[in-house]
């Protein structure tokens, strides 16, 4: 989950990219603001990262432990 115009979301990204591409794992964003209830429920914990549809980061992704999660 992120926002538009949000530092802490372009690095995120960045990380994701960084871990998942290289292992084939493709991943989807969503900007909070397009939905009133995912934008009341994360409004202040953006980037909010999800790993098989459980909460696994918000503010700063760990690329260790994202790697750990996915493999």
């Amino acid at each position: 989950m992120v926002r538009q115009n949000c530092h802490l979301c372009e690095v995120a990204l960045e990380v994701i990219a960084d871990v998942c591409t290289p292992r084939g794992i493709t991943w989807q964003t969503r900007d909070i603001d397009t939905d009133p209830e995912l934008r009341r429920r994360f409004t202040d914990q953006v980037p909010v990262i999800f790993v098989d549809g459980e909460q696994h980061d918000i503010w700063r992704v760990d690329p260790n432990r994202l790697a750990a999660a996915l493999d």
